[in-house]
C-alpha cells in the first residue's frame, strides 16, 4: 500500500499540474529593436470632445471651407486621397499631406521638422497663406460668437476661448489618434503566430537591408532627419525641382540641410499613398524601389520588394478599436 505522506504528495502535484495546463501561457515580448504603440494617453475628456469638434471646423479657415479634416481623413490613414492636398482658395498645395495618425510621436512636425510640438504645427497651418489663410485673433472671435463653442472653452479651460486654448484642444485630440494592435505590434507582444512566414521575412530582410537604421523607434520613423538622397541624386534624375525640396533648409538657412527631411512613420504606410514630400511615389513597391537605390545604393531583387511590401501592409492599426 502506498504511504499516506507519498499520496497527499502526489494529489498535490496533480492539482498544480492540472492548474497549470488550465491556465492560458501568456507570451512574452520579443526583444525586437522595435516596438509596440504605447497605449493612447489619458486626456481631459472635455478636451479631446472639444478638440475633435474644432479639428472639423471650417471656420478655421478665412473663408469657411477647410476644416483640419479636410485635408486629413481620418479613415483613410490621416491623409486625403490627392497627391497634393487643396488650401482655401482651391489652390493645390505644394508639398503632400502627412499623416495626422501617430503624430504626437513625431520628434519634430512638417516634413521639414521646422514645428517644435502639435501646437506650433497648428499655428502655422491657421496662419498659412495657402492652407487656411487666417489669423488667429480672428479664429478667437469667431469661436467666441458661437455659444456652443464658448459654453464648451468655458467648460474645459477657465479662461475661455484663447490661442493657447485653441491649439491645446487640438494638440490634445490629436494625441489621441494613436493606432496600435497592428499585427505586427501583435507579433511583437509576441504572438508570432499572427504573421505569415513571408511577412515575417520582409521584416528580416527590413532589418538587414538597414531600413531600420532610419524607420525606427515605437513610430518606425519620425524621430530624426535624414538627407534624401544619400546614395545618388533623386532630384537630379527626378528634375523639375521645387522650392519644397529643400526640405529642412527652409527652416534652417544651413546649406548642410539642402533636401534633408524627418523620415516619415511608417505605420499605416499601405493606406497612405502617394509616397514622400512629392508625391512622386504611387505604390508601396515604387517607395522601396526608391529607397533602395538612392538612400542604400543597391537594387533589389523582386522578391526583396515583394516581402518588404508584406511586411510593411502588417503595419496598419486600429483607430478607436476598429480597424483601419
Amino acid at each position: 500500500m502506498m504511504h499516506r505522506g507519498l499520496l497527499s504528495l502526489l494529489a498535490i502535484s496533480l492539482v498544480c499540474c492540472g492548474t497549470l495546463l488550465s491556465t492560458p501561457l501568456v507570451a512574452a515580448p520579443l526583444d525586437e529593436p522595435l516596438k509596440p504603440l504605447p497605449d493612447i494617453p489619458v486626456q481631459d475628456p472635455r478636451k479631446v470632445e472639444l478638440g475633435r469638434q474644432l479639428f472639423n471646423e471650417k471656420q478655421l479657415s478665412i473663408n469657411g471651407t477647410t476644416s483640419c479634416a479636410s485635408c486629413h481623413h481620418l479613415d483613410h490613414g490621416g491623409v486625403d486621397d490627392k497627391p497634393f492636398s487643396i488650401g482655401f482658395q482651391g489652390d493645390i498645395l505644394g508639398i503632400n499631406t502627412p499623416s495626422v495618425l501617430n503624430a504626437a510621436l513625431n520628434f519634430k512636425q512638417f516634413w521639414n521638422g521646422r514645428a517644435e510640438t502639435l501646437e506650433a504645427q497648428i499655428e502655422g497651418v491657421v496662419k498659412s497663406p495657402t492652407e487656411m489663410g487666417n489669423n488667429w485673433p480672428h479664429v478667437v472671435n469667431t469661436l467666441n460668437q458661437a455659444p456652443a463653442y464658448l459654453a464648451a472653452f468655458r467648460e474645459a479651460y477657465t479662461d475661455g476661448v484663447t490661442i493657447d486654448n485653441v491649439q491645446n484642444a487640438l494638440a490634445t485630440y490629436e494625441r489621441t489618434l494613436l493606432t496600435p494592435n497592428s499585427r505586427f505590434d501583435q507579433y511583437l507582444k509576441g504572438n508570432t503566430d499572427i504573421l505569415s512566414l513571408d511577412e515575417k521575412y520582409g521584416y528580416q530582410r527590413f532589418k538587414d537591408y538597414g531600413c531600420i537604421a532610419c524607420h525606427q523607434g515605437v513610430n518606425i520613423g519620425g524621430n530624426m532627419f535624414q538627407k534624401f538622397g544619400v546614395m545618388g541624386d533623386y532630384f537630379k534624375a527626378r528634375g523639375n525641382p521645387t522650392e519644397a525640396d529643400l526640405g529642412r533648409f527652409l527652416a534652417t538657412g544651413d546649406e548642410e540641410d539642402r533636401n534633408v527631411f524627418k523620415v516619415p512613420s511608417l505605420r499605416n504606410v499601405a493606406l497612405t499613398a502617394p509616397y514622400f514630400h512629392d508625391a512622386s511615389a504611387k505604390t508601396l513597391e515604387d517607395a522601396v524601389h526608391v529607397m533602395f537605390t538612392y538612400q542604400l545604393g543597391r537594387v533589389p531583387s523582386a522578391e526583396d520588394v515583394r516581402l518588404i511590401v508584406l511586411f510593411l501592409k502588417t503595419l496598419t492599426g486600429e483607430l478607436g478599436g476598429k480597424p483601419l
